[in-house]
């Protein structure tokens, strides 16, 4: 399963909800106007996606973060970013 992680602890996210004049759980209803299957995502996890403090998390579904960035209407990539495992399984040196 893919994850992504929120670029600036939230910042941009935050900012973005500023702009569109969004709370926490008005965000949560718009991503369920943007979710083909109309389930979009509960308050609680936009306030982990978004928040700050000792409940927001740095890492969320791929799918969560599509349903932020399209509700939002930002490109994915301003919010997110993919970062590389840092246990690679990928052999350094010579191919066999």
């Amino acid at each position: 399963m893919t994850h992504l992680f929120r670029k600036g602890a939230g910042e941009p996210i935050r900012a973005a909800m500023r702009r569109h004049g969004l709370s926490g759980p008005q965000l949560a209803v718009a991503t369920r106007a943007v979710d083909p299957d109309g389930k979009g995502l509960s308050p609680a996890a936009v306030g982990q996606i978004a928040g700050r403090g000792a409940t927001a998390r740095d890492r969320c579904r791929l799918r969560s973060a599509w349903l932020v960035a399209c509700a939002l209407e930002e490109p994915l990539q301003d919010l997110f970013d993919i970062r590389m495992p840092t246990d690679s399984t990928i052999h350094s040196g010579k191919v066999e």
